[in-house]
């Protein structure tokens, strides 16, 4: 299986025989190479040479490959699982996405490919899906409604991972999945359903975004003058959190400077715990407190200290468990192994 992961400065490409990978390569791109590409469609002919020339560095032909699978671009709200890449969802993410990111390469890229051997090309779990039930959509604005959308891939396929790992059907089980990365999200996974989820723009602050802020404070801050809706949402995404507290991004950084007696490090570095285990909470409420199991994901998961902060928060609750990573070309490769072995099938796109 040829396995394709688009991200804005690099194409992460693996091939997998079964469950081990034969290997895998993140290619990165310059500014000064992606610098002549107006939007990120036109960096396709690129980004397919590149895949191509790898495969042929590793000897693999494309004659040898079963499937494609790609990681989900920004296509409408949808079901989680595989879908087999058809004309109708390339031509969403090419005209139609939800909004421009290179993931949206990934089934364009997936599907030619594919098609040139005569084999299926799939995604699994894009970033948009959205199975939350009616009662958890509902917001205080008749013109706002709560979306799923998230870090869905990992966060899935880490509690799949769980339930297999505990002998269990995922089906059978509630599980909250809190993925620990630049961006925090968190969902409940309620037999089987991604039922309820607390996206990066409602949830804890992370080492860049803001999370949930005062909504009160928020507007007076939007409509000061001081700034328009680029530099307001360029704030609150790229320019808070651990960065705005403590001028770094980099989770280790912080924690060495907490170890080493830091008392705003610790403080902060504590209260992005603290928030994430607020949010933990929040998710078992929908299913009444029966949670099985709570799984921290992504990769600040690897951080004892701050893990531990969670744990000590949330253990009334569930008994917590780390499946620290990011697993994005492993879980793209397991969605699709279990689809060719037939043990799921592979939904069909319509816009």
């Amino acid at each position: 299986m040829l396995i394709i992961n688009p991200g804005s400065t690099s194409t992460k490409i693996a091939v997998y025989r079964d469950e081990e990978p034969l290997f895998v390569e993140n290619i990165q791109h310059s500014r000064e190479e992606l610098a002549p590409f107006s939007d990120i469609y036109q960096q396709y002919d690129l980004r397919r040479e590149l895949i191509l020339s790898c495969l042929s560095r590793h000897g693999v032909a494309l004659e040898s490959l079963s499937a494609v699978m790609a990681r989900g671009g920004l296509l409408p709200p949808c079901r989680s699982g595989a879908y087999l890449v058809n004309d109708e969802m390339v031509d969403t993410l090419r005209h139609r996405p939800q909004n421009i990111h290179a993931s949206n390469l990934g089934g364009i890229l997936a599907k030619t490919i594919a098609d040139s051997v005569g084999i299926n090309a799939y995604i699994y779990d894009p970033v948009t899906v959205d199975e939350l039930t009616p009662i958890n959509k509902v917001t205080g604005l008749v013109e706002m409604e709560r979306k799923g959308m998230g870090h869905n891939l990992n966060m899935r396929a880490c509690a799949m991972k769980y339930a297999q790992n505990t002998g269990k059907p995922y089906e059978a089980l509630n599980l909250i999945v809190a993925h620990l990365g630049g961006g925090i999200t968190l969902s409940l996974h309620e037999q089987g359903r991604m039922t309820d989820m607390i996206s990066d723009d409602e949830g804890p602050f992370s080492p860049e975004r803001a999370g949930g802020l005062p909504v009160f404070q928020v507007v007076k801050m939007a409509t000061s003058g001081e700034h328009d809706y680029r530099s307001m949402m360029d704030k609150i995404k790229n320019h808070a959190g651990l960065d705005a507290h403590l001028g770094t991004k980099d989770a280790q950084e912080v924690e060495r400077r907490a170890v080493s007696g830091d008392q705003k490090a610790v403080l902060v570095y504590k209260a992005m715990a603290l928030n994430v285990a607020k949010n933990i909470a929040k998710l078992a409420v929908p299913v009444k407190g029966k949670v099985d199991a709570i799984l921290l994901t992504g990769g600040i998961a690897y951080s004892r200290l701050f893990t531990g902060w969670i744990g000590e928060y949330v253990e009334f609750i569930a008994p917590v468990v780390c499946l620290p990573g990011e697993n994005e070309m492993e879980s793209l490769a397991l969605g699709c192994l279990r689809v060719l072995r037939g043990e799921e099938e592979a939904h069909t796109f319509t816009a």
